[in-house]
C-alpha cells in the first residue's frame, strides 16, 4: 500500500451525524497524530477506515492506492494491509491467546503457518514487549490489565506487519516502563512500507513517537493540520487558542457507538454497515 486517501468522509451512527467531511491523505513512511477534544470523531474515523459494521458512511469515499474500500468487509481490509489497534480491547472467554494470534497470522497467508516458525516469532515478541509468556496460553484478554491489553494489540500488529497501522490511544492505561516498551515497537515498524494513523491526547506518547503530520478534529472535521509542532502547541495550550483562532464554540461530546471486538484482524466476514 502506497497511499490511502480519505475524501470528503461523512459518517453517521444510529442516525446521528459523526464526521462531518473529513479530508486527509496518509503516504508510506507518514506518522499522522490526530488530536481533538473527547467525542469529536477521532475512534469514529479509524473504526470507519477500519470497516466498523456500527457506523455507516452517508457520503465520501476511502480508497487505497485509488481503490475504493467501501464495499470491502473487514476482514478484507485487514488483509489488504490495514490493523486497527483498539483503545479497549475486548475479553473473550474460551479463545486461547495462542490460537487467535495462529488464525490471524494464517488468515493472512496463503499458507498454515508451521508452529516452529510461530513459536520463534511470538517468543521474540514476548521478549521485546516484555510480556508474561503465561499471557500467550490464557484466554484472549481475559483477566489481563490494561497495560497486557494494549502490549498484546502491539504483538498483533507485529505479527501481521500492516501497511497501515490505525492506533487508538494505545498510550492509555500503561506506566512508564509499559509505554517506553510499546513506543519502540511501534518505532520499529516505522519504514518505508509502514504508516499509522494515531490518536492520543498525550505529549508524552508522542515525545517518543514523533509524527510527521498532525490533525485536530472538532466537531467531525478537520480544522488544523500542521507537523509535531501543532502537536507540542495543543499539549501546551490546550484547544482555546485554536477555538478564538477558527471563531468556533466549545465542541459539545456527541455520543459515540462503543468500539468492540477483533475488528483488527481478518476474524469477521459480515456485511460492514458501509451505506454509500
Amino acid at each position: 500500500m502506497k497511499k490511502i486517501e480519505i475524501k470528503n468522509l461523512v459518517v453517521s451512527v444510529e442516525g446521528e451525524k459523526i464526521l462531518n467531511g473529513i479530508n486527509l491523505t496518509v503516504n508510506n513512511n507518514e506518522i499522522h497524530a490526530l488530536m481533538g477534544p473527547n467525542g469529536n470523531g477521532k475512534s469514529t474515523l479509524l473504526a470507519t477506515i477500519m470497516g466498523h459494521p456500527s457506523y455507516t458512511v452517508e457520503d465520501g469515499d476511502i480508497l487505497i492506492d485509488g481503490v475504493s474500500v467501501l464495499e470491502m468487509s473487514v476482514d478484507e481490509r485487514s488483509r489488504l494491509g490495514i490493523f486497527y489497534a483498539m483503545q479497549s480491547p475486548v475479553e473473550i472467554p474460551g479463545v486461547l491467546n495462542l490460537d487467535f494470534l495462529k488464525s490471524i497470522i494464517n488468515a493472512h497467508r496463503d499458507e498454515p503457518i508451521k508452529l516452529p516458525e510461530l513459536y520463534s516469532q511470538i517468543n521474540t515478541n514476548v521478549k521485546n514487549l516484555k510480556i508474561d509468556d503465561s499471557m500467550i496460553r490464557r484466554y484472549l484478554n481475559n483477566g489481563f490489565s490494561g497495560g497486557e491489553k494494549k502490549k498484546n494489540e502491539i504483538l498483533q500488529l507485529n505479527l501481521l506487519k500492516p501497511d497501515l497501522a490505525l492506533i487508538d490511544e494505545i498510550d492509555s492505561g500503561l506506566d512508564v516502563d509499559a509505554l517506553s516498551v510499546v513506543s519502540e515497537e511501534i518505532n520499529k515498524r516505522i519504514n518505508d512500507n509502514f504508516a499509522a494513523i494515531i490518536v492520543s491526547h498525550y505529549d508524552r506518547f508522542f515525545n517518543l513517537v514523533q509524527p510527521t503530520h498532525a490533525h485536530v478534529i472538532i466537531k467531525g472535521k478537520i480544522v488544523k493540520s500542521g507537523d509535531n509542532q501543532l502537536v507540542e502547541r495543543i499539549n501546551k495550550e490546550g484547544y482555546e487558542w485554536l477555538l478564538a483562532e477558527l471563531n468556533l464554540t466549545a465542541p459539545v461530546a456527541k455520543k459515540q457507538q462503543p468500539i468492540i471486538g477483533g475488528i483488527g484482524c481478518a476474524a469477521n466476514k459480515g456485511n460492514n454497515g458501509n451505506n454509500k
